[in-house]
């Protein structure tokens, strides 16, 4: 009974991204040079009736690359069908998804970077040759077996792109880096989905939001929701920049945008470790945190906004950490206090 209420919520929120998901590139706000690149590229395969290139999409989680593969997918005039790679662990699974596709599909692999290495090798002729060769049996009846693919588009998305082999980086045609969105892009996403969701917003209300979303389209969407739902219960489901503030503070969500896990995070680096410079695995289990998720989700936006530095030592606390906890930095070692 709790596994279909937890699946039911899955399918729900799978609905809201959807609802909510531009489907043509007129309709997608920011990360202009990337989108005039692949516009560019789609124009002139569609003009000589050809296959698109391979692209590669790689940046922080929730900037657009799932967004921008089914964009691809709408203005080529084809199917897209998608997978993750940690999902394909086996060759069989990657040929039987490939000999599935029909001539100028799309495959769209999500966390691409944590791919096998032996199912990634039978990429290289997929992506370059469009066939495939696969292992029959093993020992003295072993055969392999070549498979023709219809010409078909990868697209791959990471999160972490120094981790993908250069082989297969190489094989990739157009590979664009999506950048973290300024305050005047995420207000007027806001303001889209505030409108298909039927919830009335003001340019401040929507600034508000966007000011507190780190710079990422999903998490102002889901903050979004969020004040949605306190508008309609005690706003009459209107969003001012008040009712925004109102109800990020409920979230613990402070003006800057950092959340519970940042401060946690700052306040660990400062108190318990002098301002740094601290290992990365030691400061993860001092908030209780994974060290990946801790790299990939938090350190990015505190790195960005100027809170925390890496350093060769390790990380260390900057003089705006200080000053947002409201702690004074404690003297270097060799220098008097005042």
């Amino acid at each position: 009974m709790e596994n279909r209420k937890i699946e039911t919520l899955n399918q729900r929120n799978s609905a809201f991204d959807n609802r909510l998901r531009p489907t043509r590139f007129e309709d997608f706000v920011g990360q202009t040079k990337v989108r005039e690149r692949l516009m560019l590229a789609v124009e002139a395969a569609l003009q000589r009736k050809e296959s698109l290139d391979h692209v590669l999409l790689f940046g922080p989680p929730g900037l657009g690359k799932t967004t921008l593969a089914f964009i691809l997918g709408e203005a080529m005039g084809v199917h897209v069908k998608t997978t993750s790679g940690p999902v394909i662990d086996k060759p069989g699974d990657l040929a039987g998804l490939l000999t599935s596709l029909e001539p100028g599909d799309i495959v769209f692999i999500d966390e691409i970077h944590r791919m096998q290495r032996t199912v990634e090798e039978y990429l290289y002729s997929a992506m370059e040759d469009f066939v495939i060769d696969i292992m029959i049996d093993q020992g003295p009846n072993a055969r392999s077996v070549r498979l023709e693919l219809p010409r078909f588009t990868l697209v791959g998305a990471t999160t972490r792109s120094g981790l993908i082999s250069s082989p297969l980086r190489s094989r990739f045609g157009l590979i664009n880096h999506l950048d973290y969105y300024k305050a005047d892009e995420l207000t007027a996403i806001i303001q889209r989905s505030a409108g298909k969701l039927g919830v009335g917003i003001d340019e401040a209300g929507a600034l508000e939001i966007a000011t507190r979303a780190r710079g990422t389209p999903r998490i102002a969407n889901n903050l979004l929701r969020r004040v949605r739902d306190y508008a309609q219960v005690k706003a009459n489901n209107q969003i001012s920049k008040e009712v925004a503030d109102q109800a990020l503070a409920l979230l613990e969500i402070d003006p800057r945008g950092l959340e519970e896990m940042d401060l946690r995070i700052l306040n660990s680096l400062v108190q318990k470790f002098g301002g740094g410079p601290v290992g990365l695995h030691t400061l993860a289990i001092s908030v209780s945190e994974e060290p990946d998720t801790l790299e990939e989700v938090f350190e990015p936006f505190l790195i960005q906004e100027g809170y925390m530095e890496r350093t060769p030592k390790g990380r260390m606390a900057t003089p705006l950490c200080y000053q947002r906890l409201g702690i004074l930095p404690a003297p270097r070692q060799n220098e008097l206090p005042l």
